[in-house]
């Protein structure tokens, strides 16, 4: 694998090792906290929305203080919020310690698109995002289920930070592995962001307002899955990191095959595809009577990956070459950016019905697999 690649997948790798001990738990240790179901439904408004500010910035910070220096503030930015998740005595404190821990995963997305964009060519990019992604997601199946087990035998608070200090104790290994990149800063001037817009390829923009529409109606549900399934349908929380670790060991068994077949077949038929199971997995859910539809309605959840390779590929063959980051930055907060002022509707369908809250989303998303259909 190529150093610089290697390097960004590595980091990837050790922070989610961390962050996947205590991720997906949130929403309770916010209940846990004091935190109602309207402030459970404003804290994901909150990550979708800084998700879509941050995107910009970090790519144009990457652009212009090369990859090593952002990633590596970035990663600093993060860990403030981690140890204000820590010590946080209530639920506000939370949102305060999310504007920092969204640093790493938010600024540090177009970075480590335009790393791999720089450092392989075209023909190489979807497999040097597949070998990423699985990176990534590696963590997603190991780690819930010993953080699940961690709140299971130390209870919800005092395994949540438990896992936050273990995390802290992962940035820490992290940081010699990211000094290894050398990439230069970016060349020249960085175009303004009105017009990046303009730069961008049609097929690009039909892309994007697909994802739109998918993400926009993931919004409105994926915070309130934890607390669907613990809280309505009974499961117990280590259960729950079995039910994570189901999905996510889907998605790593389909990312290879998917990335080869995608290269061999064209990209468009697997893109369609992961839109497709973004629809089916929310009602999949609440149409689960048990623990082993629950876990086939997860399987449904991992297939949702199946043609994630094949459109960052897309995306990075479709933004200009320069600026890179810029590019992807700016490409990827408005899917969220979008879907922010939507799902602030949440709230209400919850205390509502818990189950529509989860489900209402998943017949909206084909309008993304019918504007995906239009490219050419």
């Amino acid at each position: 694998m190529e150093r610089n690649v290697a390097a960004v997948s590595g980091a990837v790798f050790l922070v989610g090792l961390g962050e996947e001990l205590w991720k997906k738990f949130l929403p309770k240790y916010l209940e846990s906290l004091g935190a109602g179901v309207a402030v459970v439904g404003l804290f994901g408004t909150a990550e979708d929305f800084l998700d879509a500010l941050y995107q910009y910035p970090g790519g144009w910070l990457a652009d212009h203080w090369g990859r090593r220096r952002a990633f590596l503030i970035f990663l600093a930015a993060a860990v403030t919020g981690y140890l204000v998740y820590l010590l946080a005595p209530s639920w506000p404190f939370l949102f305060l310690g999310l504007a920092f821990a969204m640093a790493w995963q938010s600024m540090a997305s177009p970075a480590i698109f335009a790393t791999i964009g720089d450092a392989l060519p075209k023909e190489r990019r979807a497999m040097g995002f597949t070998v990423q992604s699985i990176l990534k997601r590696i963590p997603m199946v190991v780690s819930p289920l010993l953080g699940g087990a961690m709140i299971g035998a130390l209870g919800l608070q005092t395994g949540i930070r438990t896992g936050l200090l273990i995390t802290i104790a992962f940035v820490g290994i992290t940081i010699p592995v990211l000094w290894t990149i050398n990439l230069p800063a970016a060349s020249g001037d960085s175009v303004k962001v009105w017009d990046v817009w303009n730069s961008f390829h049609s097929t690009l923009k039909r892309l994007l307002g697909s994802d739109i529409a998918i993400r926009t109606c993931e919004g409105m549900a994926d915070i309130f899955v934890v607390l669907y399934v613990t809280n309505i349908t009974g499961v117990a929380i280590p259960r729950y990191g079995i039910l994570v670790a189901v999905q996510l060991g889907t998605a790593l068994l389909v990312y290879f095959p998917s990335a080869r077949m995608s290269a061999r077949l064209g990209r468009k038929p697997f893109v369609i595809a992961t839109f497709f199971c973004f629809a089916l997995f929310p009602v999949a859910v609440v149409l689960a009577p048990d623990f082993r539809w629950l876990a086939a309605a997860f399987m449904i959840g991992g297939l949702r990956e199946i043609g994630e390779p094949a459109r960052k590929a897309m995306i990075v063959d479709l933004c200009a070459k320069e600026p890179a980051g810029t590019n992807g930055g700016s490409l990827l907060p408005r899917p969220q950016s979008i879907h922010y002022a939507g799902i602030s509707n949440r709230r209400p369908i919850v205390e509502d019905s818990p189950a529509d809250s989860v489900s209402c989303c998943g017949s909206n998303r084909n309008c993304g697999d019918a504007s995906l259909c239009g490219h050419r």
